[in-house]
């Protein structure tokens, strides 16, 4: 139970971050990536301040013996660059500049009520969906949970 309320806590405070920074708006997000028109970089202080936050806490996480809430650490431990990872990245960055929207921001944006931010959700979890079934398909060796 402590490991659901933690998660829901930090995912409050990671909403509340993305909606005061003004990411939940797509046409904040799409004048970040027009650089030849109305180019906004607020997007860039935004990731450079995560960065920040994160690099840091990473070194305190990190030096623990585990988890304050979980037996051990669940770090990746795959460091090759495949197919699954370029052709995902590739997905990902053009679905963002498209939408104006990533899964970080149109989450909190649900709260908004703007039909976009809803449409681009269920489209998301369909294609999460459509996915796995192809991993599944094409490797049955594929976790289920994966």
């Amino acid at each position: 139970m402590g490991r659901v309320v933690m998660a829901g806590l930090i995912g409050i405070v990671f909403g509340m971050g993305i909606a005061i920074s003004g990411m939940i708006n797509p046409a904040k997000v799409l004048n970040f990536f027009d650089i030849a028109g109305n180019w906004d970089p607020s997007l860039a202080f935004v990731m450079a301040g995560a960065l920040v936050v994160t690099a840091i806490g990473y070194r305190f996480v990190l030096a623990r013996p585990r988890p304050i809430l979980d037996t051990r650490f669940h770090l990746p431990t795959r460091r090759t660059i495949d197919v699954p990872l370029i052709a995902g990245s590739a997905l990902f960055g053009i679905g963002w500049g498209i939408t104006g929207f990533c899964p970080g921001g149109a989450i909190p944006a649900l709260g908004l009520g703007e039909s976009s931010a809803w449409i681009f959700v269920a489209a998301m979890a369909v294609g999460m969906a459509l996915a796995r079934l192809a991993r599944s398909v094409l490797d049955p060796r594929t976790p289920k949970t994966a």
